[in-house]
């Protein structure tokens, strides 16, 4: 009679195997080339992105003082965005082959944005770490928001107010979004939370004396605080409408309940269905879920992987999240509504006088 598994055995033996899993899809991927940097790509997508920037921004100064500059502030929303998607590639070392030169083209994007590079990187590299862990990912520890019930536990006043409607708030908050990331950025180069802490204080410094100087100059007050809520009113929606898909409304987890690496990135995370104008809309956050696997792969080759993904995926029985873009946003507000609902339920029974 062979004697029993040692205590642990069990688990040793599914934790290597889960090791084996993400090592085997690894090499599916590798094989595939899909991990190779792609600098043509990078280099056409970087210096297209520029150029239609400094078109808006040169066809700002050439329209001068008219209400049709709302329509620009529309465009400079869309190309601050597009330039902050190649910050997000250049952090995740998709672009270039060493770290630095990455980080050094990643602040200069971060610059033209207004947004704190080594914030972001902090913040971000946190969120990839721990996806939708109920207390250590960054992105669900949004004060005025609740993405579990046990968040909303305890709200009271006005974080309490937001939480018990976020759902139909979400969109309409999202407007403060940008404003959010710029003071945000300028609190952390503040405190002296980030590297580099004088070249980055001095690239937030030149973004907003650049940017409120040309506003104020070419425009009169009136339109220029129009132009600059439009503008971040609009950039705001669109960052969170890119990144909320990739993770509002999948499950949650702790250190009790985390799955391994593969399981716990690929659970987490959810992609959006579409072309190449999807991919171009959402700066590749649309497969998510590769992304998340694979962080440094090159954006242009995330549509390659997805399929290679899914079928492993499918093969080992774990789930695999996709969806159209309407549809996912459907699904991020049905979340909401539902983590809000005990909130509801409660002031519905103390007007009715049950709870006291």
């Amino acid at each position: 009679m062979s004697a029993p598994p040692a205590p642990g055995a069990s688990v040793a033996t599914a934790r290597s195997a889960a090791r084996s899993d993400f090592a085997a899809l690894t090499g599916v991927i590798r094989n595939a080339g899909l991990l190779e940097r792609r600098h043509g790509y990078y280099a056409v997508k970087i210096g297209t992105t520029l150029l239609a920037f400094l078109a808006v921004c040169a066809g700002f100064v050439l329209l001068g003082d008219t209400w049709w500059q709302l329509g620009t502030a529309v465009l400079l929303a869309v190309m601050s965005t597009q330039l902050a998607f190649l910050g997000h590639d250049a952090g995740h070392r998709q672009v270039l082959r060493s770290g630095r030169a990455n980080d050094r083209l990643g602040r200069v994007l971060a610059g033209l944005v207004g947004i704190s590079y080594g914030w972001w990187m902090g913040k971000h590299t946190r969120h990839h770490a721990k996806p939708n862990h109920e207390d250590e990912d960054p992105d669900l520890d949004i004060p005025i928001l609740a993405f579990t019930r046990d968040q909303s536990r305890g709200r009271s006043g006005f974080v309490r107010w937001t939480a018990k409607h976020q759902a139909v708030l979400f969109f309409p908050l999202l407007l403060l979004e940008g404003l959010s990331l710029h003071w945000t950025s300028v609190q952390t180069v503040w405190r002296g939370e980030v590297k580099a802490r004088r070249l980055e204080a001095a690239l937030l410094l030149a973004h907003t004396a650049v940017y409120l100087g040309a506003v104020f100059l070419v425009l009169p007050p009136g339109l220029a605080i129009a132009f600059i809520a439009v503008h971040q009113g609009l950039f705001g929606v669109y960052m969170g409408c890119s990144f909320a898909p990739g993770h509002k409304g999948m499950p949650t987890y702790t250190d009790d309940t985390a799955p391994d690496f593969l399981r716990k990135q690929v659970l987490s995370s959810r992609d959006v269905r579409g072309g190449p104008w999807v991919d171009l809309a959402l700066g590749g956050l649309n497969h998510q879920i590769e992304h998340h696997l694979f962080p440094s792969m090159p954006r242009a080759n995330l549509r390659r992987a997805q399929p290679l993904v899914r079928e492993f995926c499918d093969q080992r029985g774990i789930e695999y999240a996709q969806c159209g873009l309407l549809r996912t946003y459907g699904h991020v507000l049905q979340h909401l509504h539902e983590v809000g609902a005990p909130l509801r339920a409660q002031d519905a029974a103390r007007r009715a006088g049950t709870v006291s």
